[in-house]
């Protein structure tokens, strides 16, 4: 703080003096805002919190003739591997199946499904974890009769599976499309192997199965001289109209070379086998469910090229992104060297640590400044009282209230004296206190110029 060679004080230069204080404001609503980012990061983390993958997951399969329960057996070996603890439900099939995932009371996580059972919105929620191979509709009748196409089976017996069955559930629209409604052509619910039985005595016309060609009562009607396959000549126009339904073709011998079964090219159509489990599974879940995927049905078979399956090629549930990503581009190098459980808990860390990093190191920059601030803070803001004094005393007031200024200043010296600062910051409080000196003498100044002795008017 300076005067003129008049003894006035400039004003300008006490301003000067008060900038720290500016920067000291700009460095609190800096440090603020770090807070409330830090707040705001911690929160996000409390309420949305990262589990930690389940120890057990239960698995809806199917009947146990069918390939469904087959596979969810090797599913729980080799999730046993990595101390997951797998639980089998049986089921009807992949009818029940979708139903036992639409229910949260169920318990049921994961469910082996098929195309063509997607009841939107009702299964909006669901998603597929991968697609695992095809499953035909295999049509069997016996060799005396003699159909060549669905429309031609009206007024037949036909077991086209029980109420919760896949092959029910995805039957039904092919039946009543050919015209065949349950008035005109009767239905017998019966399982697979019951419906080969009644086939085979004659108390069904027509048997229906949607399910893979290593399901062992398909083999064996397959290999049934007294049975026929049926081939369906407008198996293009059934994959046109539904788009979960493929074309497949089942080649002359591909059974049985030897005995040549089939002994003539199949036409048939069919549908995809699917993981399918409730929207939100557990990232690390989905990982070794995928893998079990791969080991089970990446072999060729009789409708699939080696590796064509599993994929995430779209069948009619939403597919799972995390699944399809895993699929494409692998697990993180923590799964690839690391016990799955260690690699689960620091992906989890990381997820969590990462973006409060993010928050904390520009944080920790501005701590320091925050501190120098804080402590030159104890100084400065006695500078803002001094400068309206300072103003005061060159304002020209006539009469000086000279004993009121004094006061003022006494008041201001005490409390800096009562300022403690570290050492580095000494030299600061002693220019404030020579500031105050040099205020002090220009009051008395002015004192002199009016011809008031301090504390005159006090003693008056």
């Amino acid at each position: 703080m300076g005067f003129w060679a008049d003894g006035r004080p400039d004003r300008n230069h006490a301003l000067g003096q008060l900038r720290p204080a500016k920067s000291g404001f700009l460095s609190i609503r800096t440090f603020l805002l770090a807070v409330v980012l830090v707040g705001a990061t911690l929160w996000v983390s409390i309420q949305f919190p990262i589990p930690a993958p389940p120890r057990r997951i239960v698995l809806a399969s199917g009947p146990e003739f069918g390939l469904y329960h087959q596979h969810a057996l090797r599913y729980r070996e080799l999730l046993a591997r990595n101390g997951i603890e797998v639980e089998l439900r049986r089921s009807s099939g992949a009818g029940e199946n979708i139903e036992l995932l639409l229910d949260p009371a169920s318990g049921v996580d994961v469910a082996f499904v098929q195309g063509g059972l997607k009841q939107p919105p009702r299964t909006d929620g669901l998603v597929m974890l991968i697609s695992l191979y095809y499953e035909p509709l295999w049509i069997f009748h016996r060799v005396n009769d003699t159909p060549t196409e669905i429309r031609e089976l009206k007024g037949r017996r036909i077991s086209n599976g029980g109420p919760g069955t896949g092959t029910h559930a995805s039957t039904e629209p092919l039946l009543v499309a050919n015209g065949l409604d349950v008035g005109s052509t009767p239905r017998v619910p019966l399982t697979g192997p019951e419906a080969l039985a009644a086939l085979r005595r004659g108390d069904v016309d027509v048997m229906f199965y949607v399910g893979g060609v290593d399901t062992p009562f398909v083999q064996d009607a397959l290999n049934d001289p007294a049975l026929k396959l049926m081939s369906l000549p407008r198996a293009e126009a059934y994959a046109h109209r539904w788009p979960h339904i493929s074309r497949l073709t089942l080649s002359e011998g591909t059974i049985d070379l030897e005995r040549n079964v089939p002994q003539q090219q199949v036409s048939l159509i069919g549908t995809k086998a699917m993981l399918a489990a409730r929207d939100g599974l557990h990232p690390a879940l989905i990982n070794l469910l995928v893998d079990a995927a791969r080991e089970i049905h990446a072999e060729q078979d009789e409708f699939k090229a080696a590796g064509e399956f599993p994929n995430t090629a779209p069948v009619d549930l939403r597919v799972s992104l995390h699944a399809d990503n895993y699929r494409r581009y692998g697990a993180s190098a923590f799964y690839n060297y690391l016990p799955f459980w260690v690699a689960a808990f620091l992906e989890r860390a990381i997820i969590l640590i990462v973006p409060m990093l993010v928050v904390l190191l520009p944080l920790l920059s501005y701590i320091p400044q925050f501190m120098r601030w804080r402590r030159r803070s104890r100084i400065y803001r006695w500078y803002g009282e001094l400068a309206l004094l300072e103003r005061d005393v060159g304002s020209g007031q006539d009469p000086p209230p000279i004993d009121k200024w004094l006061r003022d200043l006494d008041r201001i010296e005490h409390a800096v004296e009562g300022v403690r600062t570290p050492a580095c910051y000494a030299s600061e409080a002693y220019t404030l206190r020579d500031h105050i000196g040099l205020v002090r003498r220009a009051v008395l100044t002015r004192a002199n110029v009016a011809n008031i002795s301090p504390g005159s008017a006090e003693s008056s």
